[in-house]
């Protein structure tokens, strides 16, 4: 409770009420809780509501506006969200951003980005196959989840091993079609991440290369154009960026046990095997929010390129014209 009041308190936070009452008509003093609630956010995940989950144990969901979560199997299922209007907010990869984009015609724009973990991000085939390396994947079918981080380091692994992406039959799959197609016996292996990827390892399946080196650990909120045209949703958007981050400093100081049985019970993966992943992906890259800036644009822009590379963009794409910094005064603020 006293972790709760503190921020509450915070200079921070007070300054980013204030948007709040811009845009109900009021001024700060003249806010009241029922303003606030009329600002509603509809927020993606993807796995499992991570986030949703966090803020809660570290007692930071009782947020002034509403957040509705809705859950993904992809960041390309919450760009197509996007595009149809059903969600504000989406959290997601450098990568399904770039292919929302594509069409030029893009109705959201990349306003922060969560440095995280690159962990459980891997190739992996099924218990008992012959196959011990990427190289050894030449004329096999491959699943992956397209337009994601496994189609990315799927294809630089294949060109660290010699190999072109014709030179396997790759298959896209969504997590879950993936995973019963790899334990099926349908494909050979599979390139997927998260949760997956952790159920394919309880079921038996074996690494044989690793997206950990090859990706950023660059994971981007976008927000529709909607969302910055209004102070009350850019200000929310602004404060639960850096709630989450919050949350995961608040897990780090000694909690790690408490928050693995959270994850254990969502995931169905013994408490110990949770706690284990948990530390070594804050240890790789404590989970935390920043500003945009030249270089996570140019971050993006490397991986843009390599998909047009790759032939899976009909041409090169400028990545820096769906992104802004209108959110970064107020995220400074409440980080």
């Amino acid at each position: 409770m006293l972790f709760r009041r503190s921020l509450r308190a915070s200079a921070a936070a007070l300054a980013l009420l204030l948007p709040f009452a811009a845009a109900c008509g009021g001024n700060a003093t003249a806010t009241s809780a029922s303003d606030e609630s009329s600002v509603t956010l509809r927020v993606g995940a993807t796995g499992w509501k991570v986030e949703e989950a966090i803020l809660k144990f570290a007692h930071l969901d009782d947020t002034p506006y509403k957040v509705k979560w809705s859950q993904f199997q992809g960041g390309d299922q919450q760009f197509q969200a996007i595009r149809a209007g059903a969600l504000d907010v989406a959290s997601s990869s450098e990568i399904p951003p770039i292919f929302a984009a594509a069409d030029g015609r893009p109705n959201f724009k990349v306003v922060a980005v969560q440095r995280g973990s690159t962990l459980n991000q891997e190739v992996v085939v099924p218990k008992g196959s012959e196959v011990t390396d990427i190289a050894g994947l030449k004329g096999k079918r491959v699943g992956y989840v397209q337009n994601t981080t496994a189609h990315y380091f799927l294809y630089e692994l294949l060109k660290q091993a010699g190999l072109k992406w014709s030179d396997v039959d790759a298959k896209p799959l969504l997590p879950n079609d993936g995973l019963a197609a790899l334990s099926g016996g349908s494909i050979d292996a599979f390139a997927s991440y998260g949760t997956s990827i952790i159920t394919a390892h309880q079921q038996g399946a074996q690494t044989i290369g690793s997206g950990k080196d090859i990706l950023s650990g660059n994971f981007l909120w976008s927000a529709r154009d909607s969302v910055l045209k209004s102070a009350g949703q850019r200000a929310a958007t602004a404060d639960l960026i850096a709630r989450i981050t919050k949350a995961y400093a608040y897990v780090r100081d000694g909690r790690q046990n408490a928050f693995a049985k959270v994850i254990a019970t969502t995931t169905h993966q013994p408490l110990a095997q949770a706690e284990k992943d948990f530390r070594a992906q804050q240890a790789q890259r404590p989970t935390q929010a920043r500003t945009v800036g030249d270089d996570t644009i140019a971050s993006q822009q490397k991986v843009a390129d390599v998909f047009a590379e790759l032939g899976a963009l009909k041409s090169p794409l400028d990545v820096k014209s769906f992104w802004s910094r209108e959110l970064n005064t107020d995220l400074r603020k409440a980080l």
